[in-house]
């Protein structure tokens, strides 16, 4: 995966030169919007070989919201400026210094919190062989996850009993069978937000 790494740095660097007037204009809204909080979130999260490291994205829930991992749309700590930066994934953009610094790539399953991390047992394990990435299969698949998650009943047993398991399948089919065509492929319909097919389904 030489060419996947040469491609996250370069991408990652021109991403930022490019795209700071955005990131910038967030930082205001995020000041001016959401006031008595930090512009930015911060997190550790697990990655590469299971080492933690710190990851960034811009705010968007309340100070000190508390409650659980798994994120419901409409949920009253998300602020409406927040839940528009999820649904545009403005919020992520960031993430771009964690894949400067080699922490994440562009495509690759999105990093999980130390608990769900150690859900992982036998051959699922492998998943952490990967860098984390901004999005992948797994995240063009349930790119609605929050919506799907607030028509349930239990959004947390859901989560935890089919979307991870899910998540894990593909991320493993990601490992196994790797295409850095699939990688742009991938990166394009994020941004356009189309589907593709893989592994003989539409995500």
């Amino acid at each position: 995966m030489t060419l996947k790494y040469i491609f996250d740095r370069l991408m990652a660097f021109f991403g930022l030169l490019a795209l700071w007037p955005v990131l910038l204009v967030v930082a205001i809204l995020i000041k001016v919007k959401m006031p008595g909080g930090p512009v930015i979130f911060k997190q550790k999260r697990v990655g590469r070989n299971g080492r933690l490291f710190t990851m960034y994205k811009f705010r968007s829930m309340t100070v000190g919201h508390g409650g659980s991992s798994v994120s419901v749309a409409g949920e009253s700590r998300i602020t409406p400026l927040g839940a528009k930066l999820r649904h545009y994934k403005l919020d992520e953009l960031p993430e771009l210094w964690n894949v400067l610094i080699g922490d994440m790539s562009f495509v690759g399953p999105r990093p999980d919190v130390p608990g769900y991390a150690d859900r992982l047992t036998s051959n699922d394990r492998r998943v952490l062989e990967l860098r984390p990435g901004i999005t992948g299969p797994a995240s063009l698949k349930y790119r609605d996850e929050e919506a799907l998650l607030a028509g349930q009943k239990d959004p947390q047993r859901f989560n935890d009993e089919v979307i991870f398991p899910d998540k894990v399948k593909i991320n493993l089919y990601y490992l196994n069978h790797y295409s850095f065509i699939k990688d742009i492929q991938m990166i394009f319909c994020t941004v356009l937000g189309r589907n593709m097919k893989y592994n003989n389904e539409i995500i």
